[in-house]
């Protein structure tokens, strides 16, 4: 089985660049920038990986970000992250980056940016990863402020695709940005949130209602709601579900308890993604990994969760079909050699 994920052709659309920001390297800007870290030695900074809930990781995860202060910084954060993912058969990424951590910091919106952003070109030229770049709105920050980054953004269309809702959920439902997010739609960017993580099913209804999102990141509490269900069955809304990173923070006890079977059962559209691999333990084949045992080691299961991350991708209709044929190819080929 990890030989049919390690070549299964698939998308990740939840991904935090942040959050790919591995010890060694976060050792390695540290000390490029002049900075002390907190921490002795990369196994210190591994050993700080505990989390008992989100905000436990935020604070660490903010802490890491002090590193990335240059263009350089942003460049190698994202470049790291497609080394990566060219070995473990990602053909497209839509991936979140945090410029209000950044701006708080003293840092540009522009260095953040256009660190990123070449990387990503770079990706698609040498690696063939089509890419597309979403901002998202702190949410334990205020409505203005999310506004300020919107209106920063305006200038750089051609390099962001989207907008999204991250951080701490408890306390911060989707209502609080119903403002911001009408403003986008009406400027053409797509839209996503972050729902039902460690938030109730009502955060969810609040992204689809009142912030009219195309896609939902996690949703996991919609399993709490069967009219919830069914309405995302019904609209095949997608929801960007991310497995490590849902039992390290305890949203789920275990694996064998995640939702993701009863979830594909109802007929919801799931995709499998890493969220932030540096910090959960796994990038995405680690995270198909962890759901092919709870999935019986179904290659069809996985073959149509590959599917679905290209058919809830903000991709045009021709790349969408040639790469869903990827996989149908890909699986026909695996069922053959297993004969």
């Amino acid at each position: 089985m990890k030989s049919f994920i390690a070549g299964l052709p698939k998308a990740e659309l939840h991904l935090h660049i942040e959050g790919t920001l591995e010890p060694e390297l976060m050792f390695q800007l540290a000390e490029r920038n002049g900075i002390t870290l907190p921490y002795k030695d990369i196994s210190a900074l591994r050993a700080a990986y505990q989390f008992s809930r989100l905000q436990d990781f935020l604070d660490i995860y903010y802490q890491g970000m002090d590193v990335l202060r240059t263009q350089q910084d942003f460049f190698d954060l994202t470049w790291a992250y497609l080394q990566k993912i060219k070995q473990q058969s990602v053909r497209h990424i839509e991936i979140f980056f945090d410029p209000q951590g950044h701006v708080a910091r003293g840092i540009a919106f522009t260095t953040a940016l256009n660190g990123i952003h070449p990387a990503l070109l770079q990706g698609k030229r040498e690696f063939d990863i089509s890419f597309g770049l979403i901002m998202c709105f702190l949410r334990h920050l205020d409505e203005n402020d999310a506004m300020a980054t919107l209106e920063m953004a305006l200038a750089h269309k051609d390099k962001i695709i989207g907008v999204g809702l991250d951080s701490s959920e408890k306390g911060n439902p989707p209502a609080k940005f119903q403002r911001v997010f009408a403003r986008a739609r009406q400027e053409g960017f797509r839209l996503v949130a972050h729902a039902g993580e460690e938030g109730p099913p009502e955060y969810v209804y609040e992204a689809l209602d009142l912030l009219k999102v195309d896609r939902i990141d996690h949703g996991n509490a919609s399993m709490q709601d069967p009219a919830l269900i069914k309405r995302l069955v019904a609209e095949q809304i997608p929801l960007t579900v991310c497995p490590l990173s849902n039992t390290r923070l305890c949203v789920v006890d275990t694996m064998q308890q995640h939702p993701l079977p009863q979830m594909l059962q109802a007929g919801m559209k799931v995709t499998i993604n890493s969220d932030d691999p540096a910090y959960f333990g796994g990038y995405i084949n680690e995270n198909y990994a962890a759901v092919s045992d709870i999935l019986g080691n179904d290659k069809k299961l996985l073959a149509q969760l590959a599917r679905n991350s290209f058919s809830a991708a903000f991709l045009e209709e021709a790349q969408r079909a040639s790469l869903i044929t990827e996989v149908d190819i890909y699986l026909q080929q695996h069922n053959n050699c297993s004969r």
